[in-house]
């Protein structure tokens, strides 16, 4: 029971990272991006194909931190990743949902959203192929907290919990610290009246989607440094993301974190409860729930 909350407190900061983007994104531009959990795959390529190059040319980076398999070359490789994620979702919003945006209805936008997921998803397969591949060929040890009941933890996977949690904070203070995080605060809440107070609106939507793209390539890279890098991997977050935004509160960025936990969580303790086959089922039936029992989510606002 433990190790299995242990596991499902690791992937509840992936899943987090993710979300807050999707929670930004949704309440700002008012659509569901169904195209949004590929961005995790992008910036988990962009990171393989970069730790790649920064080896091949500096190969002292390629020597890891130990305990972690992580090296210099993927930590580097990551960073890079993050802006090339946040500016290809720049890209993919000036070439198809602000086309849209501007000439149909909202509904349009998120029949668009399930095209763009598709492109992006056999672009990855037609790249790097079907087959799973992995940033280090090192054998990730894990250390044993307890023998009764047996609790195993890796190096990679603290490190993963901590730079989550660092990214979540740094977050934090840029929206409740600076006049930036202001800005997207206000178009989110409002987007006439924030234009009426001198805020380029156009500015902060270019904005959102660079932190929105930029957290999602982070999460896509922790979650491949854990586990295998495959092309699915959007399809593998898009519900578990989906489930946080609705748990935590569509706009809530605080919301969208702690949903994360709430699905990650259930999820690794339904693989102990739940057959195999019907554990990747629990974000939908979290979202059943929350649909049913709170449909504002847990840091919504009751629209009466």
């Amino acid at each position: 029971m433990i190790q299995a909350l242990l596991d499902g407190v690791l992937t509840g900061a992936i899943i987090s990272l993710g979300a807050i983007g999707l929670t930004l994104i949704m309440h700002m531009l008012r659509f569901a991006n169904f195209s949004y959990a590929e961005l995790l795959a992008i910036g988990a390529y962009a990171s393989l194909v970069f730790d790649g190059l920064f080896s091949a040319l500096v190969p002292v980076l390629d020597q890891a931190f130990a305990p972690l398999t992580l090296t210099g070359a993927l930590a580097l490789a990551m960073v890079i990743a993050m802006l090339v994620t946040g500016v290809s979702a720049v890209i993919i919003d000036r070439l198809v949902f602000r086309r849209i945006r501007q000439n149909a209805d909202p509904l349009s936008m998120v029949f668009a959203s399930f095209g763009v997921a598709l492109v992006i998803r056999n672009v990855i397969v037609l790249i790097f192929g079907h087959h799973a591949q992995l940033y280090s060929q090192e054998i990730a040890r894990a250390h044993v907290l307890s023998f009764d009941p047996l609790i195993l933890i890796k190096p990679d996977q603290v490190f993963v919990l901590c730079l989550a949690l660092v990214l979540m904070l740094a977050l934090h203070l840029i929206l409740t610290r600076t006049t930036f995080g202001f800005a997207i605060r206000a178009v989110a809440e409002n987007p006439t009246l924030a234009q009426v107070a001198g805020v380029r609106l156009s500015t902060v939507i270019v904005a959102v989607w660079i932190i929105a793209g930029s957290l999602s390539a982070a999460a896509g890279t922790l979650y491949a440094l854990t586990n295998q890098l495959n092309p699915l991997i959007g399809h593998v977050f898009l519900l578990p993301v989906f489930a946080a935004t609705i748990v935590g509160g569509i706009g809530s960025v605080y919301g969208a974190v702690l949903g994360g936990f709430i699905v990650g969580i259930a999820s690794g303790l339904a693989l102990m409860l739940l057959p195999p086959g019907y554990a990747p089922a629990m974000p939908f039936l979290i979202i059943l729930a929350v649909l049913i029992l709170r449909p504002q989510g847990l840091f919504g606002e009751d629209p009466r």
